[in-house]
């Protein structure tokens, strides 16, 4: 099943294209991963879809239609997105940054309801931050802080959420941390994930499906097994790679790989 998809999808700045002409569709209640190279344009990608930024041509379509023509709030319930590098306004605490994901269900005056209230401390529950509710934001690590957005997210209670490089600046073991719990809310609660990878390991790990772009263009998309070949790692990321399956979870796994000289 597909609720969301991209139409011959163009997206540039200026007169210089980055996305040229994306067919796309992201499969629901999956963990759709994108890889390529820096400036390829994958956090173009992820903000085009979730009308950050514009389109020169073509559309995203969710749920049958377009979403430029979709009202804000009415978005806002469907897809959250985190941003690459999410900043809080100083002095915040946990439960109030949670809170914010509640914005779409807010009427005129911006009280939190019961039901609001309910839906912040499931959210810290369910990303194991609960005990940081009072906590001042700025006082947390790196990977207690990603979880805490990624509770904000969820408070949203969107059934897609984008993430723009979520293990950006996290050690290997918050790595694993945040992206276990990533898998965990896609197979407990049957939410779809887009999210941008560096990692081809980790994206094989814990992908259902992989896009691979390189300036601007799909060079493969499919199962893990389909897109974590040598010849399509070649093409995108201009090296040559030794691709054997991983022994705990039976999914390709990059090996080593040397540059392939021009």
């Amino acid at each position: 099943m597909v609720r969301l998809l991209t139409n011959n999808l163009s997206v540039g700045y200026g007169e210089k294209l980055i996305l040229q002409n994306l067919n796309i569709e992201i499969p629901d209640k999956k963990i759709t991963t994108i890889i390529g190279s820096n400036g390829c344009g994958k956090s173009t990608l992820l903000k085009t879809m979730t009308r950050i930024i514009s389109q020169q041509a073509g559309y995203t379509v969710l749920d049958g239609e377009d979403i430029a023509k979709q009202k804000t709030k009415d978005l806002a319930r469907k897809m959250a997105i985190l941003p690459q590098t999410p900043e809080s306004i100083d002095g915040l605490t946990v439960g109030e940054l949670v809170s914010y994901g509640r914005f779409p269900y807010q009427k005129a005056l911006g009280k939190l309801t019961k039901r609001d209230y309910e839906v912040i401390d499931w959210a810290l529950e369910v990303t194991g931050t609960s005990d940081y509710k009072y906590r001042s934001v700025d006082a947390l690590s790196g990977g207690q802080r990603q979880r805490v957005w990624i509770a904000m997210a969820l408070a949203q209670e969107t059934e897609i959420i984008f993430l723009d490089e979520p293990t950006t600046y996290l050690d290997m073991a918050h790595q694993l941390e945040v992206l276990t719990l990533l898998q965990k809310l896609n197979k407990e609660q049957q939410r779809t994930i887009i999210m941008v990878l560096h990692d081809l390991n980790q994206a094989a790990r814990f992908a259902d499906y992989l896009i691979a772009l390189k300036d601007g263009e799909i060079i493969k998309a499919g199962e893990c097994e389909e897109v974590i070949q040598p010849e399509v790692l070649k093409t995108v990321f201009n090296i040559d790679a030794f691709i054997g399956l991983d022994p705990r979870t039976k999914k390709p796994i990059c090996i080593t790989y040397d540059l392939i000289k021009e």
